[in-house]
């Protein structure tokens, strides 16, 4: 596998096994779904799959049934239109059913709330809450619609994620560094983390551990010896990015989790990468861990092969209790020597990276 692995992490959504794969057709002959069954012919065109039995679900019938959730993890492919669409739909789906609705983003850092709000309040323009809020790139074309329309409605919007300034820090040395860093600094950030080993830990380091494979099928004691420390090395460092990951997922499953305790008549849709919710994993199981009572459910995408002929296989079903089929993308690079340009080019701006806290502090 190539380095450039270790920059994609999250965003990644890993890819399945061939098996037995079903055709939204086969699917729609099976049930009594009442949605229209077409070709997925532009990025806006979506299919909507139940988990539990593959069947095709209309929007209406999907919003129903999330409608008796306490939370749910809408998973995306940041910048993918089709999705962002389709979760505008969902939130203003439950919102008719569930006035008292929440929206929290993976998009917006956790210490950015302050501002967040006085958005909310009207108190400064979109402009502002951009550039102080480090906002994302594509916020006016993926997030926008929701924020506005939580603004209109007088939702609440949950600044859920982890700054940026602590989660290059934990990537860098680790979670130990996060008892040495000062408030208020500190108080933005997850009290506990579960580094615990898993499903979640395994499917991280084993994507992590392809950008560690090299070396030659025969090596002399020396070269042996480089090798191995070579790949401890990797292995360190692919741990402390896995703490930095979870310092992403347990401080948004800590933002949903206090928001809920303080306002237990609320339901709560969390947009997030769909790595951060895939299967349950990642920020689902620990805000569970936190409120194990909550009725949780998962969207997660999934891009069709095929879409004039839109199919999945039953591994993707299973990783959420609604899957989203979408078409696939444009490719990023045809030619490999320009991914690899670009990709060395990323990675070289990302080892500069450097922990904002001093020595002493941090």
């Amino acid at each position: 596998m190539k380095k450039s692995s270790l920059l994609l992490v999250s965003a990644i959504t890993l890819g399945l096994g061939a098996c037995a794969s079903t055709t939204a057709y086969q699917a729609a002959e099976k049930t009594s779904a009442t949605a229209v069954i077409s070709p997925i012919n532009t990025t806006y065109d979506t299919i909507w799959v139940r988990g539990k039995d593959s069947s095709v679900q209309s929007l209406e019938q999907v919003v129903e049934q999330l409608s008796t959730y306490d939370v749910v993890f809408f998973g995306e492919f940041h910048g993918h239109s089709g999705i962002h669409l389709a979760q505008m739909q969902v939130f203003e789906g439950l919102q008719s059913k569930n006035p008292a609705m929440t929206l929290s983003l993976e998009q917006i850092e956790r210490d950015i709330q302050p501002l967040l709000d006085q958005y909310l309040n009207g108190e400064i323009g979109e402009k502002v809450l951009q550039k102080d809020g480090r906002g994302w790139d594509n916020y006016e074309q993926s997030y926008r619609p929701l924020v506005e329309y939580a603004k209109i409605n007088n939702l609440p919007v949950l600044a859920a994620n982890a700054p940026k300034d602590a989660v290059i820090c934990v990537g860098k040395k680790g979670a130990e560094v996060l008892d040495k860093i000062p408030m208020p600094d500190r108080g933005w950030l997850a009290k506990e983390l579960n580094l615990y080993e898993g499903p979640y830990r395994d499917k991280y380091l084993g994507f992590m551990g392809g950008s560690r494979a090299h070396g030659a099928d025969t090596e002399d004691a020396a070269d042996s010896k480089k090798k191995k420390k070579s790949m401890d090395a990797g292995m360190a460092m692919a741990i402390r990015s896995f703490s930095a990951q979870v310092l992403r997922d347990d401080t948004m499953a800590e933002t949903i989790a206090m928001h809920l305790q303080g306002n237990p008549e609320r339901k709560v849709l969390h947009l997030t990468g769909s790595f951060h919710s895939e299967s349950g994993l990642g920020t689902v199981e620990r805000l569970l861990i936190r409120m194990p009572e909550l009725k949780v459910a998962v969207i997660n995408p999934i891009t069709v092969k095929d879409s004039q002929s839109p199919a999945w296989s039953e591994d993707e079903a299973k990783t959420g209790d609604f899957i989203l089929l979408v078409n696939k993308t444009p490719p990023m690079f045809v030619n490999k020597d320009s991914e690899r340009e670009y990709m060395n080019t990323m990675i070289r701006k990302r080892m500069k990276n450097k922990c904002v806290y001093t020595n002493k502090e941090a």
